[in-house]
């Protein structure tokens, strides 16, 4: 297939590597909101910036082109990337984490979640160690972590970052050079601890999942998830 890779910064680079390994072709490598022609795309792949994402998901939208999206940080146009895809009748995926490992990661989280809320004594806590040139903090994929535990457990109604409140997730960010991504969910009790972690050891995971992404939504129709792509949860 035929790939547009909307930003080509670090991931961009590696999701190239990924896709011509597999047999694809990359036709657009931008980092331009726009100027791009995507007359000759199958798909496109965006890993931009916040400020760009929903201008590229549109632009691919209106045009016919399936969409996979990366980008975190843009997500209050959201239900407006919902809308156009069903006005235009394309196919969307976005995802705080496209690791196939991580979204196994998700359900696992979410079922840990959904047994221990039965347990009130104990207490939830995230910690995600990622590399210095990360610029948000949580990451999306704590977040989603947090959102997801909120769902099945009804002690807890939001997360906060770097502070602890009833009712609260407390998750704690940490930046270090060279580390691609590590999140852990912690349950402790003043006897015991659950620990639920998963270690990225290089971008290639996240690389990997965005070109299965890309692969899978191929003539389809409607706006999708990673579980629907891996059909899990």
């Amino acid at each position: 297939m035929k790939i547009a890779l909307l930003g080509y910064g670090k991931m961009g680079k590696t999701i190239e590597q990924i896709g011509l390994q597999r047999g694809h072709e990359i036709v657009i490598k931008t980092n331009d909101e726009d100027g791009y022609d995507l007359s000759q795309v199958d798909v496109a792949i965006d890993f931009s910036v916040p400020k760009a994402a929903f201008f590229n998901i549109a632009k691919c939208l209106k045009q016919g082109i399936p969409v996979i999206s990366g980008t975190t940080g843009w997500l209050d146009n959201y239900e407006n990337a919902v809308k156009l895809c069903k006005e235009n009748k394309g196919a969307f995926i976005t995802a705080s984490n496209f690791s196939l490992g991580v979204n196994i990661f998700f359900e696992l989280n979410k079922n840990l979640a959904k047994m221990m809320s039965q347990l009130k004594q104990y207490q939830v806590s995230i910690e995600e160690t990622h590399h210095t040139q990360k610029l948000d903090a949580p990451s999306g994929t704590a977040i989603t972590l947090a959102e997801d535990i909120i769902s099945q457990h009804q002690a807890y109604s939001k997360w906060l970052l770097n502070d602890t409140k009833e009712q609260s997730i407390l998750i704690t960010a940490n930046r270090i050079d060279d580390v691609p991504g590590t999140h852990s969910i912690e349950y402790k009790s003043k006897t015991d601890s659950i620990n639920l972690t998963h270690t990225a050891y290089s971008r290639e995971g996240f690389a990997l999942g965005a070109i299965v992404a890309a692969e899978w939504i191929l003539g389809k129709e409607g706006v999708f998830t990673m579980n629907d792509v891996l059909n899990i949860g």
